[in-house]
């Protein structure tokens, strides 16, 4: 029993290499994004390739009334959203979030950006005759499932239809998935969703999220999201290699003028052991709706076994005893 619960443990808390405490053998590097929001334009690329290629289901055309979100949040139909924050800040900060030359790994060895033959976006106050500038920018943000390390919607799973493969990524197996939802209330990021239509698509009823593009990876393909990108927000590749490059944009960042820019999910030591999709923000977590201290919620899962353990051991106990003595006081 003791060295169940021990195996027990080291598949909620640790730091592991999930593909290997999934059963793989000599599996190849973890992959993951990385992404940038200093460099969303808020197109919405990634949203609609995610949807054409995973033939996910409309969701919604209305705005919100939250900027120009449309979306609102992930969910079963939405495995990318691009959040649309419209932050009031002194004009000078403002100005400093329009830094020269913050294209994906700018200043770390990379071309310079491509014209795309898009409208140039300029600040409020940014041309000669444009006025004072204004206290006022947009924060934008592609938010994804975090495909964590210690994945608690993965340890709820009665079936077994949520697993880590061979990448390190989380996906649902729909032919496996019952339904149930208990991996809906789990996650501590409120990714994951069962779908509720439209009529006659095969995952209704089902638990639905990114999947990273698994079918892509395993023929050595770009997810859908990170190809559609034109600014390079959103980076595919190696997980410690993101990691690392996370770093140096991050020392860039605040060298150019953003104290507050901060690495979201890429330590190993948060309280889901570090996530495969990681993002750098110009803000704190809240201001995006992120959780500012995650935490995967089976992590106590090994001490309620334990205690349920010696429970029962103590009542088998006291049944033996009262045997033996035949009831007697």
């Amino acid at each position: 029993m003791s060295a169940f619960l021990s195996d027990l443990g080291r598949s909620f808390f640790g730091d592991v290499d999930p593909a290997v405490d999934g059963g793989y053998e000599d599996p190849p590097p973890r992959k993951g994004f990385f992404t940038d929001t200093s460099v969303c334009i808020g197109c919405k690329a990634c949203e609609v390739a995610c949807k054409e290629w995973n033939l996910i289901p409309e969701d919604g055309l209305e705005l919100t009334g939250n900027s120009y979100d449309n979306t609102g949040s992930l969910g079963s139909s939405t495995w990318r959203h691009v959040a649309f924050i419209e932050q009031e800040v002194p004009a000078h900060l403002a100005a400093a979030s329009a830094i020269p030359g913050t294209g994906a790994g700018a200043g770390l060895g990379t071309a310079p950006p491509v014209d795309l033959g898009l409208p140039t976006p300029t600040l409020p106050g940014e041309t000669a005759d444009a006025g004072d500038a204004t206290d006022f920018r947009w924060l934008m943000e592609s938010d994804v499932c975090k495909h964590c390390t210690h994945a608690a919607c993965l340890d709820v799973c009665p079936t077994g239809a949520l697993a880590h493969t061979e990448f390190g990524t989380v996906v649902v197996q729909n032919d496996i998935c019952n339904g149930c939802g208990y991996c809906v209330s789990a996650c501590p990021y409120g990714v994951i969703e069962r779908r509720p239509g439209p009529a006659g698509d095969p995952a209704v009823g089902i638990a639905q999220k990114c999947t990273l593009c698994y079918d892509r990876l395993t023929e050595g393909m770009t997810p859908a999201c990170a190809k559609a990108c034109p600014t390079d927000s959103i980076q595919f590749g190696d997980l410690d290699e993101l990691r690392e490059r996370a770093v140096g944009r991050l020392d860039q960042l605040v060298e150019a003028g953003e104290p507050r820019a901060q690495l979201y999910g890429h330590d190993a030591r948060n309280g889901v052991g570090g996530t495969g999709a990681f993002f750098l923000l110009l803000d704190d977590p809240e201001v995006y709706g992120l959780p500012p201290d995650p935490v995967v919620t089976t992590r106590r899962a090994p001490a309620m076994w334990r205690q349920a353990a010696l429970a029962a051991a103590t009542l088998l106990g006291g049944a033996v005893v009262a045997f033996a003595t035949g009831g007697r006081p």
